[in-house]
This record gives structure tokens, sequence and C-alpha cells, in this order.
């Protein structure tokens, strides 16, 4: 953080021989360098260190929330019209300087100080005049009282004093932070008016009042609410034999008028006055106050300091903390920019206890970073009771106090955005699933029946479950083993829905048996490696089933790779030769008629264009002066669809425009893709939504009713044997179920109202009950959705300092997106006139991005690119400082051969043993622990809840852990929808990734 100038280390300031109160460092001259326990030296008192955390204790037991401090350089300069206070550089959460010529800010970046600045301002703290809580309403006041009082030694000659307050109530000339209409304004003026005026004239007074270039300023949207200002004041002046130093702190904040850039309320005040010197001396003894007073744990050491020595042991722990780079080994100059991620200031006021040492390459403080400890211990939702239905009652008490504000929590314009976008995801899935099902089970399943079944048990799950951010869909483990159950009944001459609805009765049993019993307690052993595993299927599974769509095109709409007019009969025009009378001179005409009226009976079907005309026929259709290539346009939908909700998500991040416009395109970054791809003219042959206005709501096949009897078509003895396929239909919805509700409620999206783990797998297993006694699809919480759900409603800070990301705060909990989501998917149905201008591939292309974005999502992706890279050009990855590349690329080899397994599972007639492979990853993750380490795969994956006993028992900071771990996350939430971390998506990045 620090760099050492050459040659500037023997330039110091001769402070004034005052007599200072008596400091530990009298008789002890080590003691500077013993914070936290760092010094090789022994010593007899106790440690700096304690001194900070006793402070930052008291203040953890009042108010944490401290306001944070907007700090200003004013420097004293020498102009033609005599000196001049000068603002030269300001500070909130990193440093930003007024450039050469006074006219622009630079970009904010990290300070980087002269070391001999930091001895010099030690000494100005330790020598100088303090006043601490000091009462003064008006800035004039507080400079008399500064002024006066002085030590009989130092006491200032009335001259003296006189110059001085006339000095530093003279009125400092601010840069302000214009707008874009403001600059316009001066730039067509400044030709009329000559030169700019300045805000004052030098030798102003100071008002009393904020000027209203101070009002306008437009720097204050970017201070957080709350901001105190605090004025470093240095200079140079003849009439002075001696530097003179104060630090004043306020009692309470109080508006000196126009002395700060920005109109807020004033807290702390550091005055440096001296001869003059050859080098910039004051100018750094400032920047380094501006930023000691910029770190948040010196911030909350001045707020509580009670005596010098408190404010001096504040300093030495800053100094412990400090990073020297060496001169001639780099730039000084050179402006470091903010980093995406910061580390809590949690870690640096814990002191670890001397056992814990780190197991890694040497980097202890990277061991703080490690996520795998504590991530997956037993939470309040996953105690068990020991009673049954006890987490089940727990999971209700805990949500019903939420109940009424999960609707007015709502009331958000951001909801409407992520209305939208789950919306067409979810008619998207709707539709796609809904044609697989009918296709696999001979339209007993259709996608009228995916509608009514996504509307009726989303609505259902959003009203009653514990987590109603779960989007519940149809998934494709469940698509499979449904194919493979109507099979098994069409060979054995069973009849499919109604052993279907004793699968399901079995399932509802089986879900109640497991809520009675809290089996839900055992997701504490799905650690990242099966959820990544699952997650990576389900994403593999959208890219899968997007791709396939649209390459299912060729066949049925082939490239015409030699334009032939004569074929414009088999696409979107017609023979008509029922309307006797017409003349070839017309039968090129374009008429456009309703579809129901374009085909007329008794048309012989194969007819080429030349054959219509020759037997008086004429054409009606859009397409009859051209033949269409649906295939083509159809992929530069699918193409552009993707591509344009890649680059608007990714806008958010970009330097174009204001945050406002950003944030609002990346919120409704799919709408826009989706109406910007739509203006292809559906006419052409595009794949449209098979949705059909019914007149009466009758299912697909006519063959069967809405209500499905128990008995009467099968043999009484399938009621019995269907509890065998039951179970593990059970076990699969069980994983799919858990698996993303582990994920959606993990720590690091900072949700507030709790989980329900229990609740909503009572929630999914009565659905089961229901949706198979109707004959609609069985539904389940889907991992893709649900992840997208929770990033459009991810909130950040409104306001952020320059330099800084937005915060992430959480995510909005509600319960009215999810409801009127499937809402809208029921009156779908209705709306076919409308989602027939929405071709097909614009869907598909939302599919694709959805599996990219969570694919990109998990560290997996990451340790894949990582077996393609030569090891100078890896990242620097917290776990690739701790574990060994080989045991790193093991480990992803062994991930890599189960989701591969996953896959052809999923894909062959041994799908019906899926679930079990499912289950099985826990056991391999289990036996995993046998080949790696703990501390390998505590960076890694997550250490199971024995595992994770053992290491808490070692003296393991857990609680240090999981705090920074989702401070980094809500900082960089981020992403990649939120985020520039290169593994963060939709939220679960940090979660799913390193971090």
């Amino acid at each position: 953080m620090t760099a050492h100038k050459p040659g500037a280390a023997s330039v110091a300031l001769q402070m004034t021989d005052t007599h200072p109160l008596p400091r530990s460092e009298d008789c002890n001259p080590e003691a500077p360098y013993q914070a936290f326990g760092c010094s090789i030296f022994p010593s007899s008192m106790a440690p700096v260190a304690k001194q900070v955390s006793a402070a930052l204790q008291m203040e953890e037991m009042g108010d944490t929330s401290r306001p944070l401090l907007f700090i200003q350089l004013n420097q004293l300069l020498s102009t033609p019209a005599g000196l001049e206070w000068r603002e030269t550089a300001r500070w909130i959460k990193f440093e930003e300087k007024v450039e050469d010529g006074g006219e622009r800010w630079s970009a904010p970046h990290i300070p980087v100080l002269p070391l001999h600045s930091l001895f010099q301002l030690r000494t100005c703290l330790q020598e100088g005049k303090m006043l601490l809580d000091l009462e003064a309403p008006t800035f004039k006041e507080i400079i008399d009282k500064v002024l006066s009082g002085q030590p009989e030694e130092t006491e200032l000659q009335p001259e003296l004093r006189e110059r001085l307050a006339d000095l530093l109530l003279r009125q400092p000339r601010h840069q302000p932070t214009k707008s874009l209409l403001w600059l316009i304004h001066e730039l067509i003026l400044s030709p009329c008016r000559g030169k700019a005026k300045s805000w004052s004239e030098p030798g102003a007074q100071l008002s009393k009042t904020p000027l209203k270039e101070q009002l306008r300023n437009q720097f204050k949207k970017k201070v957080p609410p709350g901001a105190e200002v605090a004025h470093v004041v240095v200079g140079e002046v003849e009439f002075l034999e001696k530097p003179f130093t104060a630090f004043i702190r306020l009692r309470q904040g109080v508006g000196l008028g126009s002395l700060a850039e920005v109109a807020l309320p004033s807290r702390f005040l550091f005055i440096l006055l001296g001869p003059r010197t050859k080098v910039k001396a004051y100018h750094e003894v400032g920047r380094a106050m501006a930023t000691l007073l910029m770190d948040e744990l010196f911030q909350r050491v001045a707020q509580q300091a009670e005596h010098r020595e408190d404010l001096v042991a504040g300093m030495e722990a800053f100094l412990d903390e400090l990073t020297v780079l060496p001169p001639r080994k780099w730039d000084p100059s050179t402006r470091i920019p903010p980093p995406s991620c910061l580390p809590s200031p949690y870690r640096r006021t814990t002191v670890h206890p001397p056992d814990w040492q780190s197991h890694g390459n040497g980097d202890m403080a990277a061991a703080g970073d490690r996520t795998g400890l504590g991530d997956l211990c037993p939470r309040e939702e996953l105690e068990r009771t020991g009673r049954l239905f006890g987490g089940l009652l727990q999971d209700i008490r805990r949500k019903a106090p939420w109940y009424g504000s999960d609707f007015t929590d709502a009331l958000h314009p951001q909801c409407l955005s992520a209305v939208l976008y789950i919306y067409l995801a979810t008619v998207t899935n709707a539709i796609t699933f809904g044609g697989m099902l009918g296709d696999a089970t001979a339209n007993m399943q259709g996608v009228l029946e995916s509608f009514l079944g996504t509307a009726f048990a989303g609505s259902i799950f959003c009203l009653f479950s514990g987590q109603p951010l779960t989007i519940l869909s149809s998934t494709g483990p469940v698509l499979v083993f449904e194919r493979l159950l109507f099979s098994f009944s069409q060979d054995h001459s069973l009849d499919y829905l109604e052993f279907r609805l004793w699968i399901g009765l079995w399932v509802a049993f089986f879900g109640v048996v497991l809520v009675a019993t809290e089996a839900s307690h055992l997701v504490q052993y799905f650690t990242r490696f099966t959820e990544e595993g699952f997650c990576a299927l389900i994403s593999l599974i959208f890219i899968y089933d997007s791709l396939k769509k649209m390459l299912s095109l060729a066949d049925a709409f082939p490239i015409n790779w030699q334009y032939r007019l004569d074929n414009v009969t088999f696409y979107s025009c017609v023979c008509n030769l029922s309307i006797p009378g017409h003349s070839s001179a017309r039968n090129d005409t374009l008429t456009p008629l309703p579809l129901a009226h374009q085909q007329p009976p008794a048309v012989p079907a194969g007819l080429s264009r030349t054959q219509c005309l020759g037997q008086g026929g004429h054409l009606l259709g859009t397409s009859c002066q051209y033949v269409p290539d649906v295939t083509l346009v159809s992929f530069l939908l699918f193409g552009g669809t993707f591509l344009s909700c890649t680059v608007l998500k990714h806008f958010r991040s970009s330097r174009y425009f204001p945050v406002g416009v950003r944030k609002l395109v990346s919120d409704f970054a799919v709408i826009l893709a989706i109406l910007t791809s739509c203006t292809v003219d559906t006419a052409l042959g595009l794949e449209t939504p098979k949705l059909l206005v019914p007149s009466e709501l009758k299912p697909t096949n006519p063959a069967r009713g809405w209500i499905i009897f128990p008995f009467g078509a099968n043999p009484w003895w399938v009621c019995l044997v269907s509890a065998v396929p039951a179970v593990l239909v059970t076990i699969l919805i069980f994983m799919d179920q858990q698996i993303t509700a582990i994920i959606l409620n993990r720590r690091e999206y900072k949700l507030q109202k709790g989980a329900g783990f229990h609740l909503d797998l009572l929630c999914v297993s009565l659905l089961m009950a229901i949706t198979s006694a109707t004959g609609l699809p069985w539904y389940v919480s889907t991992t893709v959705i649900s992840l997208a759900h929770m990033e459009s409603l991810r909130k950040e800070s409104a306001s952020s300092a320059p330099g800084e990301y937005p915060k992430f705060l959480g995510i909005r909990e509600q319960r009215l997106t999810g409801l009127a989501v499937f809402t809208l998917t029921g009156v779908s149905i209705f709306m076919a006139p409308i989602l027939k201008y929405i071709p097909m591939p614009v869907l598909y292309g939302v599919f694709l991005h959805m599996g990219v974005e969570a694919l990109n999502s998990i560290q997996l992706t990451d340790r894949v690119r990582l077996l393609l890279m030569p090891a100078k050009h890896q990242p620097d990855l917290a776990y690739l400082r701790h574990v060994p590349l080989r045991r790193v690329h093991l480990f992803t080899i062994i991930q890599l051969l189960c989701l591969a397994l996953l896959w052809v599972l999923k894909s062959t007639v041994a799908a019906i043993i899926f679930p079990v492979m499912l289950l099985a990853l826990v056991g391999i993750r289990k036996g995993l622990e046998r080949i790696f380490s703990l501390h390998d795969l505590s960076w890694l994956d997550s250490l199971l809840p024995e595992s994770t006993r053992k290491e808490a028992k070692r003296g393991q900071p857990r609680e240090q852990e999981e705090e920074s771990n989702g401070e980094e996350v809500g900082d960089v939430l981020g992403t990649t929808l939120f985020c520039s971390c290169p593994w963060c998506f939709f939220g679960v990045g940090a979660e799913l990734g390193p971090s």
C-alpha cells in the first residue's frame, strides 16, 4: 500500500518541542513494531493490538453502523493574487486527485504514500495539539479554541495567532464535480463570458452557509447516506518558525458552511502548517492523514478514542499491516486501480490463537479466505428436533411472521422486470418440455397439460412454500423417467396414467414420511462436489436441448443451397384451385388471408408453382414471391438472442452511461433481446409456440380425461408394485428439490426470512399426488430458472463511493413475482395470437443463455479451463495457492467422470437407476477423503459435517470465515451478471466458485 521513494526519507519536519503525555514507547522502543504480536522481540507490556481490540469491542457492544468519512485535502498555495486554499484531493474509499490544470478529477485509485510521511504523521499525533469531543457550532469558534489554550512553552504570540486565524478562515477554492449538461453549458457560454469566474476571490472569508455551488455539486450523489466530513488542511507559511499541528474531533457532526466541497456535517479536522521546505513534506503528510482516516478500522478507533494513546495505537495497527515496495523496483507514480473484491475488516480485529497455523505454501493470510469450512455447518433450519414433523413445525413458525411482508416487499419496479424475465423462461420451459412429453407419451401429456400444470403447481408452491423464490418446472431427469415409464406400460399392456397415479401417490406418501422424520437434515452432506455435478448436468441439458431443437430445423426446413422459386408452395404459400375465373396475370398477386382460409379443402398436395398456375389456380400466402430460408433465419434469431442477452447482461459492468441506465438495461436484458430478435415476420415459416386457443379445456389426447381413476384399467397388484419405481422417483425428487434448495439458501445470498427445507418438500410431495390424479406433469424445483429468479431480484446499494463497486445487500424476498409468473403462464393458454409472434428460435436462445451462464457459474468450469492452460497463464485462484496442481486436476477429472456417467445413464436404457446415481454422488464424495486430505478438500470442496466439527475443535475461526465469505460474495455479486470476478454469476458464483 505504501511505496518508499528514494531520497525522500532524509526529509523530516522539525516538530514543536512539547511535553506529550507519557507513552509506552518511552520505556519500550520496540512497541511500534509489536502491533498484533508481529515483533520478534519480547515485550513486557501488552501489545498495541489489545488496545485497538478493546476500543473496537466497546463499539461492537453499541451501534455498529458508523457513518463513512468523506475526506477533503485543502492545501495552501501561492498565487499572483496571494495565498489561496485549494482542494487538491479527496477520499471516501479511494483517492482522487485534481489533475494539472484544475479542471478534472482523476480516476479513483489506491493511495500510494512515501514511508517517511507516515512516520512524520505519527510524530504529529504524538506531539501536536489534540482536542477530542470539542463542542463548537462554527468553524471560527473551532479555530479560536485550537489557537488558544497552548502550553506556555509553545503559546503563540497574539500577532501570530491573529495571522493564523485569518489564514485558516479564508474561503477555499473547491473543484466541483460537474454534470455533462453543466459542462456543455460552460463550453457554450465561456467565449461570451471570457475567463470563468472562480468560486471566490483570494482572501475572501469563509461563508457560514453553504454556497449554491455546493448544493448543486453532483458529487454528493456518490457520497453514501449519513457520511460525515474530515478536513485535512496543510500548507507552508513564511511567518512560522516551527510547524503547528492540531487534530480535532467534534462531539457531534456540525455544518461548517462553505468549508467542504459538499454540504455535509463535519466531524474531524487536521491542521498542519509550518515553514517552507524544499520538498512537498506537508502535502505528503496530509495525504498520509487522509489515507489513515480512510481506513475503516482507524475510523472506528478515531471515533471511540478517549486519549492520545488510542489514536497512536490505532495508527500503529495501521502501520503493522502496510506492505512496503522497495525503491527502483516499481514506479510510485503508478496509480493502482481499485479491486473488485475487498476483504472483510473483521479479519483484522481477530487475533488467531497461537496453535493455529496455515497448511498452505506459507501464505497465512490467504488461509482466512477459505470458504469451505463452516459453509455447511448445522444451521437452525437443519437442526433435528427429534420429534415427528418437528422440523416442519419450526419452518411454519419461522415463515409465518414474514407472510404479510412477502407481498408488500414486492411493490418495487425491479419485480416487474423479474416477472417478465422469469415468465419468458417459464413459458419456454413449458413449451419445450411439453412438446417432449407429448412425443414421449403419445400426447397423454402435452403442451396444454404442461401449461396448466406449471400454472397450478407453481402458484400453490409460491403461496405455501418455505422458499417462494424457488421456481417449479419440469426437469430433464423427470422427463427421462416419464419416457421410461410410458415405454414400460406399453410393453406390458398397462394403462400409463393409472400406473403413474399409483407411483405419484406412493411418492407423496414417502415424501410425507421424509418430512416427518426430518430427512432434510441430510442435505448437509450435499457439498459443492454434489451440487456442481447436478448443476452442470442441468445446465448441459438446457444447452443440449436448445441446440438439438435448432439442429432439427435443418431436417424440417432444408437449407436452399440452390435457390428454386418453383418451391414456394412448400412454404407459407398455398395453391388455391377452388375459385375459378382467375387469369394467370394475377396468379402472382400477393393476397394475405387468414390462416383458416388459406388452405381450402380438397386441394391436391405437392403441387409446385408451375403446376398450380398451369391448372388455373392462384397462389395465396406471404411468401409467394420468394423461397424463405427458414433454417438460416432461425439460426440468426437463435444466435442473435443469445448474444444480445449476454452482452446486455454484462452491460451493467461497462464504462458507458450512468449507473441507473446500465442497471435498467441489465434488468430488462432478456426483454430487449427478444424485442430486437422478433423483427422478422413469422409468416416466413419460422417455428412458433404450438398453442391453439381452446374452445374448451380438453386434454391433448381425447382418450383421457382430467381425473384419473385409481382402479379399473390395470390389475389390482399394480398399486403394490408401484411402490418399487416410486422409491426411485422419491430419491430423484428429494435430490432435485433439496440440492436446488440448499443452493438458493446459502448464507452468501444474505436471506433474512430463513429457509423452509421441510415445508418445501411437503409442498412438492402433496403436489405430486394432485398432479398424478389429474394427469398433469410432475414438477420439482428447477435449478437454472431459480438461480435466474434470484439474480433478477438482487439488491445493491443505491450509492457507492468513486471506485467502489455497488455493495450486494441481499435478495428481494417475496412471493408475488413467482405468483405473477405462474398466473401469466396459465393465462398464456389463451394468448396464442400474441405468443405466435415470438419465434421459437428466440426462446431457444434464452434457453441457451441460461444454460451457458449457469455452467460458467460453477468452479468446475474454471478447473476444466485449467486443464488447457499452461501454469504461467493460470489465474491466481485461491485454491491454486494451497493445493498442488496435480491434485486439482485429479479432483476435476473425478468430477468429469461422474458427470459423464450421469449423462450416459440419463441417455440410455439404464436411466431407471439414474436417481440412485445422484444419491451415490454423496458416497463418492465421502470416499474422496481417502484420496485427498481434509486440507485439500476444504479448498476444493466443502467439508462434511463431521469433518467440520473436527476442524472446529482444532481452533479454526469458523465464524470469521463465514462472515468474510458473505461480505466478499456480497461485494462481488454479482455478477458476472453482477461482478467482475470470473467465477461469479447470478450471485451463486461466489458460492459455487472460489472466493
